[in-house]
């Protein structure tokens, strides 16, 4: 199922259906594209063959991984365990040509369903230059019993917080840039941060400038986990250093909204344009 603004195709709906199971089969949003058609979202990459271009992915969900690949263990560090859960597509709740809504079930490795997921997607334009993602999903505990999200930084490798909405860019010659508000700049700086806006902006391999703002609309805002130098992936981190508690019926809300632009705009001019949508 294509995304698209004003008959221009901007994304692509996938159900992951035939991923590896070792890669936590899950739907995701793979090519990502900028106005002019540069994609800016990379899919089973050779570093990290589980990063699936934009989608909702975590680490530990009571022991089942919905990431992909290796889990942290605090005895043993990273390693390849049978605890593969699987984010089925059920139905769509709402499609049109820019906004959709999905519902989804995370199953572990035996089938059962922990989790149910409602996903809403929209596209909005901003500019000529410039539309804007909004990714927003709701997560209901339907296992009859309290669960809790975890990360490698709650079993023990600090800094490796991640799991939750995430993105993958595209790998260039050079790491994208990094920007925060505030004059804030680089990975190490906002890595860990709940600044309100995080851009990166970079080249793809062919030369193609595009820049990348990210939000967290709503009440909520989590710690950025950021990766630039050994590849460029963020999202907000669900369990930074901490396990999240998801009580039985309980549900969980998070958006994340992104402005995918061409070239290398202002970030603090995108930031406020994009703060400026509904």
């Amino acid at each position: 199922m294509n995304l698209t603004l004003d008959g221009t195709v901007v994304a692509l709906h996938r159900d992951g259906a035939d991923i590896d199971p070792l890669l936590s089969p899950r739907p995701y949003l793979h090519p990502v594209l900028t106005p002019a058609g540069t994609a800016v979202t990379e899919e089973l990459p050779d570093d990290h063959r589980h990063h699936l271009g934009v989608g909702m992915a975590v680490p530990d969900v009571s022991g089942t991984n919905f990431w992909g690949g290796r889990t942290f263990t605090p005895d043993r560090g990273s390693v390849l365990l049978d605890n593969h859960g699987r984010q089925q597509h059920r139905t769509w709740l709402e499609r049109s040509a820019n906004r959709s809504v999905q519902l989804l079930s995370w199953t572990d490795p035996h089938g059962r369903e922990l989790l149910r997921e409602e996903r809403t997607v929209r596209a909005t334009g901003l500019d000529e230059h410039t539309w804007v993602l909004d990714l927003h999903t709701v997560l209901y505990n339907t296992c009859g019993q309290d669960l809790s999200i975890g990360s490698p930084a709650t079993n023990g490798r600090p800094g490796a917080g991640y799991g939750g909405l995430f993105w993958r860019a595209p790998l260039g010659e050079r790491p994208p840039a990094v920007t925060g508000p505030d004059g804030l700049e680089g990975e190490e700086a906002l890595h860990g941060s709940r600044a309100p806006w995080l851009s990166l902006a970079g080249h793809t391999t062919s030369g193609a400038p595009w820049t990348l703002l990210f939000t967290q609309p709503g009440d909520h805002t989590d710690p950025w986990f950021l990766r630039a130098r050994e590849y460029p992936g963020l999202g907000p981190a669900l369990a930074w250093d901490t396990r999240l508690p998801l009580p039985q019926g309980g549900a969980l809300r998070r958006s994340l909204r992104t402005a995918i632009s061409d070239g290398h705009p202002d970030p603090r001019h995108l930031a406020a344009a994009t703060a400026a949508l509904p």
